[in-house]
């Protein structure tokens, strides 16, 4: 009898919990449509192209929290980094982007030596000789160049790569198939490509702290392709966009920024199961 009641207690557990499993937040149904929402936020802004106000008054930086660089991705633009730059400027950082090109199909070493070059203007002006990197997609190739290969780990504290494809994507070929011959970017974005093997050579510089933000429901850069020997790898259960628009991602973001000192920090190389 126990046993039996036993048995309907559980049945009835299962079917009042049965709709947050299957719709709830965390369920593959919800974070379908989070993912779908944060799509659309994602697309609102990009629309806002590259005329964004610039605020950030580099003469407030402190020295212990250095500006922050956002490098919006291949067919990005300033304006589809606009929620998470307005969320770190409310949350006291001072933060910079740069117009790299609506398209931005040029080769990734001169948009990599472009960001050099400014990252010199902005930290003459400032009492920081540091800056950090929050670089999305392409974008964060970008910026692995510039610490691998153009001398910027002496000038960047954190490099946090999201959803970057640092071993290539083949949804590349769309940009291949439409630029073609315009697009230096979208060859070097294809899986072994010759700028990939260029920029996996060697080990990660010291003087830098580099992450990575994956996405397991990400469809354009596969979450296999995000590794990164030497980095401190986060996931998340959602998708591309979300990378630049969820708040449960700006919130990791900020931890990595600005971590709790009182938490115990995982060591380079620890990876961060996804949620369920």
């Amino acid at each position: 009898m126990a046993e039996n009641e036993k048995k309907s207690s559980w049945l009835v557990r299962w079917a009042l919990e049965a709709p947050q499993r299957w719709l709830g937040r965390r369920s593959t149904i919800g974070q379908d449509v989070t993912g779908a929402a944060d799509g659309l936020g994602y697309l609102r802004h990009l629309v806002r192209g590259n005329r964004v106000a610039r605020g950030a008054v580099f003469g407030d930086v402190a020295r212990d929290q250095p500006p922050i660089l956002l490098i919006h991705g291949f067919l990005g633009t300033r304006g589809s980094m606009y929620m998470l730059e307005r969320r770190l400027v409310d949350d006291g950082f001072v933060v910079v982007s740069f117009n790299i090109g609506t398209l931005n199909v040029r080769d990734i070493r001169r948009s990599a030596f472009l960001i050099h070059r400014k990252i010199e203007r902005i930290l003459a002006q400032t009492p920081s000789q540091k800056i950090d990197i929050l670089g999305h997609s392409m974008g964060g190739l970008i910026g692995l160049y510039y610490v691998k290969k153009l001398g910027g780990h002496a000038r960047v504290r954190k490099l946090i790569m999201m959803g970057t494809p640092v071993r290539g994507t083949w949804i590349a070929l769309a940009g291949v198939a439409t630029l073609g011959l315009w697009s230096t970017s979208s060859w070097q974005l294809l899986p072994r490509s010759r700028f990939l093997d260029e920029l996996a050579q060697g080990p990660l510089p010291p003087g830098t702290e580099v992450h990575t933000i994956a996405a397991a429901r990400d469809w354009v850069v596969p979450l296999s392709t995000t590794r990164v020997p030497g980095a401190s790898a986060t996931t998340v259960p959602l998708g591309h966009s979300s990378l630049v628009v969820s708040e449960e991602v700006y919130r990791r973001v900020v931890h990595t920024l600005r971590p709790a000192p009182t938490e115990h920090r995982s060591s380079p190389g620890n990876e961060h199961e996804p949620d369920e």
